[in-house]
């Protein structure tokens, strides 16, 4: 099990690597949730999103042979953007596997950060079988995108750095996709003040974690069809499911047009450009998917804002037809 000790140990790694992300406050957001809200976010951390801290995390506790055989990672954009700026900084080779259709200004930016990508179709291969493979061939170690106490670990000192910043939070709410970001954000903060609600949001079309919970053992579910390509876990990973149902107290689900309606929100009051999956928690809080914040300090992190124009442009138009006027 992931600790508070080890979340510390992450954050003495990160320090003068890892950006200390700002804390961002909304008059609006307030109101609206009806709550004082903390926004952490992460869409201004190096390589776009909160996953840089778990890879950086992760690699720079290797050893030395470890490293001069690279690394591998499996990856719908932001963690392969994380492993490969993380690989260039430590001076190692890294080789990704990434979907056919992921977003390209992700493939774009993790090519620019030297890495070599592979692809597969995420609707009908296995990407960590696909990945354990390509590992074993090429040599390297895989790094995974959540299954690893070092990259959840990593995650967690996004929280950690927000209560740091703004004090006690009575809840938090973060976005989860394979689990990892809440698993170490809830070892944060619950080793900090346990009495913090942690809070995780997830697409209607992808709540394998919510169902989980709810059976007391991992839901596979077919892969999400939702425009938060980060979220598209058709199952909690093994060491994530087994933190999460210890310190997760709730999680609940966004649809993709509520999904849109807070990026749209984030970009005209905030100014801040977010990817669909980074909004997601945000999302949760705008559509009062969350029960009893009102009156409360509550922290939200904005997860990622790797989006290319053309895309940010796409969903924006999509959510000034959807949303209503008013």
């Amino acid at each position: 099990m992931v600790t508070i000790d080890d979340v510390r140990a992450a954050a003495a790694r990160l320090d003068g690597i890892a950006h200390r992300t700002p804390v961002l406050t909304s008059r609006t957001l307030d109101e609206r949730v009806g709550a004082a809200v903390f926004v952490k976010a992460e869409c201004f951390q190096r390589g776009g999103a909160f996953k840089f801290r778990g890879a950086y995390n992760r690699i720079a506790s290797l050893a030395p042979e470890e490293r001069a055989r690279g690394v591998v990672a499996f990856s719908s954009g932001n963690h392969a953007q994380a492993v490969a700026l993380a690989a260039r900084l430590l001076g190692i080779s890294a080789t990704i596997l990434m979907p056919t259709d992921t977003p390209a200004a992700k493939l774009e930016a993790t090519r620019g950060y030297g890495a070599e990508i592979v692809t597969y179709d995420r609707y009908r291969e296995d990407r960590e079988a696909l990945g354990r493979a390509l590992a074993a061939e090429r040599g390297g170690t895989l790094v995974p995108p959540y299954e690893h106490p070092d990259v959840i670990a990593g995650q967690g000192t996004a929280a950690m750095e927000l209560v740091e910043d703004v004090g006690d939070l009575d809840v938090l709410v973060v976005c989860v996709g394979g689990g990892g970001l809440i698993a170490g954000c809830s070892t944060a903060v619950k080793g900090l003040r346990p009495a913090t609600r942690v809070v995780g949001v997830e697409p209607e079309t992808g709540d394998d974690t919510r169902r989980s919970l709810a059976a007391g053992r991992r839901v596979r579910i077919p892969v999400p069809r939702t425009i938060a390509d980060g979220l598209q876990a058709d199952i909690p990973g093994e060491l994530t499911f087994s933190i999460n149902r210890e310190r997760v107290d709730e999680v609940v689900t966004v649809s993709d047009e509520q999904i849109l309606a807070a990026m749209a929100f984030l970009f005209d009051r905030m100014k801040v450009v977010t990817e669909p999956s980074g909004a997601a928690a945000v999302a949760a809080l705008l559509a009062g998917r969350v029960d009893g914040v009102a009156g409360r300090r509550v922290g939200v992190l904005i997860s990622g804002g790797n989006v290319g124009v053309a895309r940010f442009c796409e969903l924006l138009g999509r959510a000034r037809r959807t949303t209503p006027a008013g």
